[in-house]
């Protein structure tokens, strides 16, 4: 398995979006939990800071197959009309370490981000969630529409952002039959059912006292231990879900500045793999899921666009 570097087939965005649903995304991220991966075994992301951001650099190996995503990000991007988030991934053979293929790793990340999200929220989120708060009007705030329809029936959207033109396009970009959608303001929190965080915000977005009880919220905007979407006092009352004990304690800004503020502590975070090896569902508080992205998420779903099938 493998080759030259020359003859590596390029898998574009298109091609990925057109092999890999969002189910069978959200599915291969569970697939890999069951299987028994321990999250906090994988390889740590590497952060190298630039002149105009960051390059992360995110090994992974599961089963048959090792990935390695070089992402960038660029904080200045969205205000040029790129992309803040920018990778691409190269698919590599566990045995013989030989490339398999090249991904356009900017779908990948905007397919895999929230198919964790929904993945986790397919557990612990209330069957009948049908109102949506989406903070975030870029890829991320539209594609998690899409996963958070793949799980619960989601018949109401609200998008929330500073920029009202890219508020509108964010509407237009998930407006579905069935599906009102429309822009909103924090104060549609207080009629959630799940509230969805993807914002590059390093203060909270929204006053914690307008969750609902039953609310479940997802917060994915940041890996940086200084910043945050979420006030300290929700989580403080949450069942906290985390990817990864070790880098929530690390990176997930949300977490490490609740903790100092004594709102929460660091054995009160429940790992996602958790909610898929029989251990008792949290219920009874809010949810909230804090992810950074790891690269086993990637490499989860990565094979898929192979027509190969996920690992685990």
């Amino acid at each position: 398995m493998g080759g030259t570097l020359d003859s590596l087939p390029f898998i574009d965005g298109p091609a990925i979006a057109e092999r890999v649903s969002m189910r069978a995304a959200i599915d291969a991220i569970g697939r890999v939990l069951r299987a028994g991966h321990d999250p906090d075994a994988d390889p740590p992301r590497g952060v190298v800071d630039v002149s105009h951001g960051q390059l992360l650099l995110m090994p992974s190996e599961l089963g048959g197959w090792v990935g390695q995503k070089l992402a960038t990000v660029a904080p200045g991007n969205p205000a040029r009309g790129l992309e803040r988030i920018q990778a691409l991934y190269v698919l590599i053979d566990a045995e013989t370490l030989a490339p398999v293929a090249l991904l356009d790793g900017t779908e990948l990340t905007s397919l895999r981000t929230p198919a964790v999200s929904a993945a986790a929220l397919e557990v612990v989120a209330a069957p009948d969630a049908a109102s949506l708060v989406v903070f975030g009007t870029g890829p991320q705030g539209v594609r998690h529409v899409e996963a958070m329809r793949a799980i619960r029936p989601i018949d109401r959207v609200r998008f929330v952002g500073r920029d009202p033109d890219r508020a509108r396009r964010a509407v237009a970009g998930a407006a579905g039959p069935g599906l009102d959608v429309a822009v909103g303001t924090t104060a549609d929190v207080a009629d959630a059912d799940l509230v969805v965080c993807a914002t590059t915000a390093r203060d909270p977005l929204f006053d914690g006292a307008l969750v609902p009880d039953h609310a479940a919220i997802v917060a994915v905007g940041s890996h940086e231990p200084a910043a945050r979407e979420l006030p300290g006092d929700l989580l403080g009352r949450a069942d906290v879900i985390v990817e990864s004990t070790r880098v929530a304690l690390r990176e997930a800004g949300d977490v490490i500045l609740a903790i100092g503020e004594g709102r929460l502590s660091a054995d009160e975070l429940i790992p996602m793999s958790a909610l898929f090896d029989g251990s008792p569902v949290p219920s009874g508080r809010h949810v909230v899921v804090k992810t950074c992205g790891m690269g086993w998420q990637d490499l989860a779903i990565a094979p898929l666009a192979l027509g190969e099938g996920s690992t685990g």
